[in-house]
């Protein structure tokens, strides 16, 4: 804030090829297609694809089948109702996988006296999870589930240890190592979800 404006320009100018460069690379990506809520859609769950599926039923339900999502439902729905149905369903298989998840890998971390922290799940832009030294909480992504459970785990056990080592030096490596021995290609299947997919 007490930066002077001189100052932030030099800043900026002697970084400007780096600017212009990043810049040049992300308007090179291809645009993130929208996801489509109609017959035939493909949605991710634990690291599998389904395609959505529509069929009459009594009242509204969703449920997984053969390598289908299937939306049942009295009547033919508006695509933004089928979003809200599709999104509710997301959140709540979140919940009883990731309480399932957390509360396994905690159970493998038990030497380590760390507790087991709150877990909120919440739709996050540009990370997986965090923990707060603030709130003593993790926040994990929603879009979690849609990876192989994996995934999850190497983020909850990411977490975890962050409770008792707050920066990602060796010693962070090596614990998370000790519970995760392939966190590396864990790593690398998160960033390309994040890279070929709306977050």
């Amino acid at each position: 804030m007490r930066t002077s404006i001189t100052a932030i320009r030099a800043f900026v100018t002697l970084r400007a090829e780096w600017v212009l460069k990043v810049r040049k690379k992300l308007d090179a990506k291809p645009a993130k297609q929208q996801q489509s809520y109609g017959r035939g859609a493909v949605f991710r769950f634990q690291g599998e694809a389904y395609t959505l599926e529509f069929t009459k039923g009594p009242r509204s339900s969703l449920q997984l089948y053969e390598g289908l999502l299937i939306l049942s439902a009295p009547e033919i729905m508006p695509e933004d109702t089928v979003r809200r149905m599709v999104d509710s369903w997301y959140g709540k298989q979140a919940i009883k996988i990731v309480t399932e998840r957390s509360i396994e890998c905690h159970h493998m971390m038990l030497s380590e006296g760390i507790p087991l922290p709150p877990i909120t799940i919440r739709s996050m832009k540009t990370r997986w999870g965090s923990y707060s030294y603030h709130t003593k909480r993790i926040a994990l992504a929603l879009n979690l589930v849609k990876m192989p459970p994996a995934c999850l785990d190497y983020v909850i056990i990411h977490e975890l240890c962050h409770i008792k080592v707050r920066h990602h030096g060796p010693d962070f490596w090596r614990m998370v190592s000790r519970y995760c021995p392939d966190y590396m290609v864990m790593r690398r299947l998160l960033k390309e979800f994040s890279q070929n997919n709306r977050l």
